[in-house]
């Protein structure tokens, strides 16, 4: 009777045959080894910033339309401005030390605009005009009304984003 599969190596072991062969001693094109992808881009001081700074701009925005919809402001929803922009700065900018520090700063900005932006959109509910009319043309006015607007409470709001920034970066760059 004939044999389908030939015969194992003599050595007993099927690997004995060195790298480019099959188990069975046939030469193989190229060798069987597993590919490793490619490192993620890490410690890159500026890529972070960036991605810091686009998750901002989307952050502020959808603080300011919810606390505008509700009528009030959450502090969770500050949490969650300065967290998406932490750790999306750890995650794409990795270790740097002064990343955490700058992404607290660019936190507590968005949630600072994020409240301009809700100024507006109140604004707009009332009937004053289109948000983008009193938001990009009349964005001083905007800044007045936050100034006389401004209490203990919108201060902490500032602050609980730039804490949760601070965190998250530490957190996403590990």
């Amino acid at each position: 009777m004939s044999q389908s599969v030939p015969p194992p190596p003599k050595s007993g072991n099927p690997f004995a045959a060195g790298p480019g062969t099959d188990p069975a001693g046939q030469p193989q094109p190229f060798p069987q080894y597993p590919v490793q992808p490619p490192a993620p881009a890490r410690n890159n001081l500026v890529l972070g910033l960036l991605a810091a700074f686009g998750a901002a701009l989307v952050a502020a925005g959808a603080y300011g339309g919810i606390a505008g919809a509700i009528d009030r402001e959450v502090g969770y929803a500050a949490v969650g401005v300065g967290l998406l922009v932490g750790f999306l700065a750890g995650k794409v900018g990795g270790r740097n030390p002064v990343l955490p520090f700058v992404a607290a700063v660019i936190a507590a900005g968005a949630v600072y605009l994020g409240q301009l932006v809700t100024i507006a959109v109140l604004l707009d509910k009332l009937g004053e005009g289109s948000f983008a009319e009193i938001f990009f043309q009349n964005f001083g006015g905007v800044m007045e009304l936050w100034k006389l607007a401004a209490d203990g409470m919108t201060y902490v709001f500032i602050a609980i984003g730039a804490v949760a920034a601070f965190a998250g970066a530490r957190k996403g760059a590990a």
